[in-house]
Parts: C-alpha cells; structure tokens; sequence
C-alpha cells in the first residue's frame, strides 16, 4: 500500500473519531458536585430578615429616586479605570477561547522562495520554489477539545467577573455618593455646634465679667468650643475625603469639587430577600468561580491526555522551476502526503507534572469557590443585619428627638 493511500485511510478513520460528541468531555455537572460539597449545610432562610417586596432586582437604583446619583453611576460605568481593565480581561478571554479553537482546525501555509548558484566564474542559474503545505493533529483522545472546553469557560467566567464588577461599581458609587452626602450634612451640624458653643462661650464670658460666674466655668466652656471647632475642622476634612473617593470611582481627578445634591435619597421598599440557595445562581462573582473549577476540571483532562499517543496528518503541494512565469505549471508541481504517531517514552516527568499541577488547580478553584460563596453569604447576612439595626436606631433617634424637642 502507497503511503498517501495509507494517509487518507488513517485520515478517514481520525475524522471519524474526533468528529465524536464533546458531550462526555464537559466537566458541568462533576463541577457542580464538587462545589456544592465544598459548602457546608445551607439553613433555609437567612438568619436575619428584614420586610420583602417585589421590586425587581435591577431597579434598586430607580427606587432611591435621585436622578443625580443615577447620572453618576453611568458616568462611572464608563470611564472607571478598573471596569475597563476588567473588559479587557473579557478580551483576552475571548482571543485564548480563539485560539483554543483554532488548534483544532488544520494548518495551511504556503511559501515562496529562489535559489541561484553556479560556477565561481561563468554563469549562474536561478530557481524559483513555491509550496503549501498544510497539517492537522487528529484529537484522537481529546486533548485539544479538552483545552478548547476550558477556555471556553474561562471566557464564561471572565464575562460574569465583568457582570459582577458592573453590579459591584454601581453600588460603591451610589454608596460613596451617599457617604459624601452624609458627610455634608454632618458638616452642616458641626457648624450649628460651634455656633451654639461660641453663643454660650459669649454669655458664660458675660457672666464672668460681672462676676456671675467663675473661671472654672469659663475654661470649660472654652474647652468646648475648641472641640466643636476641632470636630468642624475633622468634617470639613472628611467632606473633601469623601468627594475624592466618589470622584476616583468616577474616573475624574480628585479635586474634591464634585456636585452633591443637599438631601439624602430615601428608598421606599426594600429590595427582595430570596433564599440563601438562590444567591449562587444569582451572583455574578459566584457564576464565575463556578466556571473556574469547570475550566480546572478539563485541564485536568488536557494533562492527562497529552500523556497518550498524538497522530498528525500533514500533505504538502510544492515544486520549483527555473523560469517564474512557470511556477503554478502543474508538470513542475509534486503532491505528497504523511502521517506521523508520536507517543511519549521519556520525558523526564514533565507529563506527569502538568497533570498534578493541574490537578492542584483543580482543587484550589473548588476552595476559592467555596470561600467566595461563604464571603457571599456573610455579605448578605451583615447586611440584613444592619437593615434591622438600622430600623431600630431610627425609633430610638425618632423617640430621642422627640425628647429633645421638649426639652428645648
């Protein structure tokens, strides 16, 4: 038998073979197991709750009603230094997914070239060559489309990180404009106390003067009134702190010349609750680490693979002649064609080395998922937490106002 004819024959046959479902070399469902068992038991309700409604999820914005605030989160969408990075990270993702998927594919090249030669003296002669060649590897037992599979997780990973980073600016800008709007107010305060202060520190300085009082009160009343003004100085420090880091997130020069609105928003229901369980098929953050250990679990598979015999299928078209305009004559071209198994003997323990590295990612992405998904919960927790706090220091400061009112 020819040796092309074999090469077509052994051809036919890897097609056949590769051309196989990549259903069993998805790794979705053993991740899912594996990071499910890594959480402990989860309770069925958080362990602190606050009033449900049925606002939607997205529209948490739209319900603190301050169109100032909402212009300043798409402003940070766009020009946040670090969402960009992170888009670009989508990017890169993307082009390795690309590029995974390109190892599958054949090769083509094709390649042009002269020679000239001759006698020292005399004349020379010239020769022109031209050749395509092409080759491809027959994934006989899965390796490429192994590593295709995980790149293309972690191209679903970094899209989700993407998503979370969106979610995660959104609310450290709203939070940020809240904290600069608090800090405002407390400003407006400790200029109220000063000027309290300085209004006792007058009429104690009067009664002093006329012997109604003594030096000892004075002193104390002129200890106040340098502490109100240290306090006014601390909130005036804090405003313009606050400012810079909203404007950092927004992208702009910390100048701490933002505008602000003078009153703090108020949200009027609260955003739903749902169960612990849904928090990991809703997070971006958590869909992203899910995909990691997917990614993990068939680089596994890619390592293991390499370790087995790699059959490549080449054929090449090429010729040369003396004259150019006689380069693409069929009578001056050859085809030829070759196949090639290559298993490994020795390797000096590289093989198995990627295998256990990879198998040690694979376990270090089932942990960082499992500490994610608890830093997750603690985040949802602390912050039912501090609603029902929060509910309560508003009665207790309602009740201490009113007490305080009818005291003035």
């Amino acid at each position: 038998m020819h040796r092309h004819q074999f090469s077509i024959i052994a051809a036919a046959i890897c097609i056949g073979l590769s051309g196989c479902s990549t259903q069993s070399l998805e790794r979705t469902d053993e991740a899912r197991q594996a990071t499910q068992s890594a959480l402990p038991t989860l309770p069925e309700k958080w362990s602190s709750e606050i009033q449900n409604s049925n606002v939607n999820e997205l529209g948490w914005l739209a319900n603190l009603n301050s169109p100032l605030m909402t212009e300043l989160v798409a402003e940070g969408l766009v020009h946040n230094n670090n969402l960009i990075a992170t888009a670009s990270n989508v990017d890169g993702a993307q082009a390795l997914y690309l590029q995974a998927s390109s190892a599958m594919s054949p090769q083509v090249g094709l390649s042009l070239g002269s020679t000239s030669g001759g006698a020292l003296e005399g004349s020379g002669s010239n020769s022109f060559n031209v050749g395509v060649q092409a080759s491809w590897e027959a994934d006989l037992w899965g390796r490429l489309r192994s590593g295709n599979i995980a790149a293309r997780e972690s191209l679903v990973a970094a899209q989700a990180d993407f998503e979370f980073a969106k979610q995660s600016l959104a609310a450290n800008v709203a939070r940020a404009y809240l904290i600069a709007v608090e800090a405002e107010k407390q400003l407006e305060l400790a200029k109220l106390s000063v000027g309290t202060v300085e209004e006792t520190l007058r009429i104690v300085q009067v009664q002093y003067d006329n012997g109604l009082s003594d030096e000892q009160n004075l002193s104390l009343v002129k200890s106040d009134f340098a502490s109100a003004q240290e306090s006014l100085a601390s909130s005036e420090a804090g405003v313009r702190d606050a400012k810079r880091a909203l404007e950092l997130l927004l992208g702009r020069y910390p100048s701490a010349e933002i505008t602000l609105d003078t009153q703090l928003p108020e949200a009027q229901i609260t955003p739903p609750i749902g169960l612990p369980s849904d928090l990991l098929e809703r997070r971006p953050d958590l869909i992203a680490a899910e995909r990691r250990v997917a990614a993990a679990f068939n680089r596994v598979d890619q390592a293991k693979a390499a370790k087995l015999p790699n059959l490549s299928l080449s054929t090449s078209v090429g010729g040369s002649t003396p004259s150019l305009s006689n380069i693409f004559n069929p009578a001056n071209l050859a085809w030829q064609a070759a196949s090639s198994l290559v298993t490994p003997l020795i390797d000096g323990g590289r093989l198995d080395a990627q295998v256990d590295a990879a198998t040690a990612e694979q376990k270090a992405a089932v942990a960082s998922y499992a500490q994610a998904a608890l830093t997750a919960f603690g985040d949802v927790e602390q912050a039912l937490d501090q609603g029902v706090v929060l509910q309560q220091r508003i009665a207790l400061l309602e009740t201490a106002l009113k007490e305080a009112e009818n005291a003035e």
